[in-house]
């Protein structure tokens, strides 16, 4: 029985199911004491270990945030059951453990242990998003986003409650007074819906870039589209710009105009912060444009397009992915 958790060490999922007194399958199990969460565990996978009829799920670890996909294989998903109790966390202050799985369970070698402890939970937000369920049919889901707190040392089970409202109170002291950044804008039913499985199918393969590669896709997608001087900063020490490009002549009145674009290959969504930033690295005159694969908050909506700054274009996944599909743009394999 497991007396203490420590990030970073290998359990089974029938210690973690027996010992937080939770669920033995499901990826979000809860520990309830007079219908109310005791504790909460949530359970990801990389997808690479399972099909996608199996594990649907865009789950990913980026920064120390976890963006997790509700729970629900097929069909659209609801903010119901346990989906709903997650949020509950924002007003009870409750553990939610993260484990994630290192190796198949198919995988004979590698035993029982194959679950890895990340640390406490604290939920920031949820948000609609959609994805391909496991038929490969478009759905709306929900995702939600965890600040990992790994930092502690072991957790012990006899006062992780203590332990958890005090990290959730320490952390929401410190974070930023913008709670417009807790709020993802919801571009409601988009017009082109017929194209839904094409453009998740893209942005798809999009999310499965790594960051690096990413960058070099935008460098290619704007040669394609007409831009000029097109070029990917390094990749550290870039100031927030990770690639420069002019306009071409298909955009005639603002030919030779410098863009400088932020390339967020994130699943998680892009804040207030990095808009900022942006704007503050840009060179004199230069155009700024964020590009990502994922969502923007409102914060950073409004960050934007605020009165007497400098604008800043925002693409998002779902933008990015039909620009691909507009353009007839490949993407390597």
């Amino acid at each position: 029985m497991i007396e203490a958790l420590e990030v970073g060490h290998l359990y089974s999922n029938e210690e973690i199911f027996r010992s937080l007194k939770v669920g033995n399958a499901g990826g979000i199990r809860l520990s309830l004491v007079d219908k109310a969460v005791l504790r909460a565990v949530v359970m990801t996978s990389e997808q690479n270990f399972h099909g996608a009829r199996e594990n649907p799920y865009h789950d990913r670890l980026e920064g120390g945030v976890l963006t997790y996909t509700a729970a629900g294989k097929l069909g659209q998903q609801t903010l119901a059951g346990m989906n709903s109790r997650l949020i509950e966390q924002k007003t009870f202050n409750f553990p939610i453990h993260a484990f994630s799985l290192t190796a198949s369970r198919r995988d004979k070698s590698v035993g029982p242990n194959h679950w890895k402890y990340l640390g406490l939970l604290e939920y920031l937000r949820h948000y609609p998003d959609t994805q391909l369920d496991a038929e490969g049919k478009v759905r709306k889901v929900w995702l939600f986003e965890f600040k990992i707190h790994d930092e502690q040392g072991p957790v012990p089970l006899a006062s992780e409650a203590a332990i958890s409202s005090q990290v959730l109170t320490a952390s929401r002291l410190q974070a930023s007074n913008n709670a417009d950044d807790d709020e993802i804008v919801d571009e409601g039913d988009r017009p082109e819906t017929q194209n839904f499985e094409r453009i998740e199918h893209v942005r798809g393969k999009l999310l499965a870039m790594d960051p690096r590669g990413f960058e070099f896709f935008i460098k290619n997608l704007l040669v394609h589209c007409g831009f000029s001087d097109v070029c990917v900063t390094r990749f550290s020490a870039d100031g927030g710009v990770d690639v420069n490009a002019r306009t071409g002549g298909r955009i005639w009145i603002f030919e030779n105009t410098l863009v400088q674009v932020q390339a967020k290959r994130w699943l998680h969504s892009v804040g207030r912060k990095e808009v900022a930033e942006l704007r503050g690295s840009l060179q004199p005159f230069a155009k700024g444009a964020v590009v990502t694969t994922s969502h923007f908050s409102k914060a950073a909506i409004n960050e934007a397009s605020e009165e007497g700054k400098n604008p800043i274009a925002l693409v998002d996944g779902f933008r990015l992915s039909k620009v691909v599909l507009d353009e007839n743009f490949h993407i390597a394999p």
